[in-house]
């Protein structure tokens, strides 16, 4: 092939790869792929070949339409309806530490009270004036934490050890059995009267955050 003939072929093929449109990439959501800015739905931004949350922006929308697995690992195992509304079960608990987490809440473990049937552990009613517990479905273990006393501890610096000795039932409730009350959350220690009086916490805000531990 001349020179002159294979140029032309050169300048006729560049011709053409220039006629043809643009590459167009769709418009992406999170983690889609991007090349440019534009290519990322509403205020995302391309960062690494990916639609992401702008991080000048502050934006968390990413995060909130892709969310993770509880640091806990504890999800729930089904649903139970009371009334008309759907409430999750657990089977489980989060990791106990040295100082975990928990919602406290207050409960009457006297016969008649707002505990429904007697204790778990003993199968007996207990005094409120006693500083006593139930624990969430997981953290109970299947009784092997009755009559062990643990260390709740309050924001506001105060502490007070107390025994367990009920199951707050994350897997059953809305029956007599539960005096009708909804299934409990995976992360509830359920105090008497005078574990919130120790703390020095007013019974009725309802449930206060703390921590607990093994005593």
């Amino acid at each position: 092939m001349g020179k002159s003939r294979l140029l032309s072929l050169l300048i006729y093929l560049l011709l053409k790869l220039i006629s043809l449109p643009p590459l167009v990439v769709s418009i992406s959501y999170c983690n889609g792929p991007c090349r440019t800015l534009n290519d990322c739905n509403g205020r995302l931004i391309c960062i690494n070949g990916k639609c992401n949350d702008d991080p000048y922006l502050g934006t968390h929308i990413c995060q909130e339409t892709t969310p993770s697995l509880p640091s806990s690992g504890c999800e729930p195992s089904g649903t139970l309806t009371c009334e008309g509304e759907s409430y999750p079960t657990y089977e489980c608990s989060p990791t106990v530490t040295s100082s975990t987490p928990a919602k406290l809440t207050n409960n009457n473990f006297s016969q008649g009270g707002d505990g429904g049937g007697p204790s778990e552990c003993d199968g007996k009613y207990h005094s409120n004036e006693n500083p006593i517990v139930a624990l969430s479905t997981g953290w109970y273990n299947g009784g092997t934490r009755c009559n062990q006393m643990i260390r709740i501890r309050a924001s506001n610096g105060q502490s007070v050890d107390a025994k367990v000795v009920d199951e707050c039932d994350s897997r059953h409730g809305c029956d007599a059995e539960h005096a009708g009350q909804r299934p409990c959350e995976n992360n509830i220690v359920d105090g008497s009267d005078a574990v919130w009086d120790a703390l020095g916490l007013n019974k009725e805000e309802g449930v206060v955050d703390i921590t607990w531990s093994m005593a």
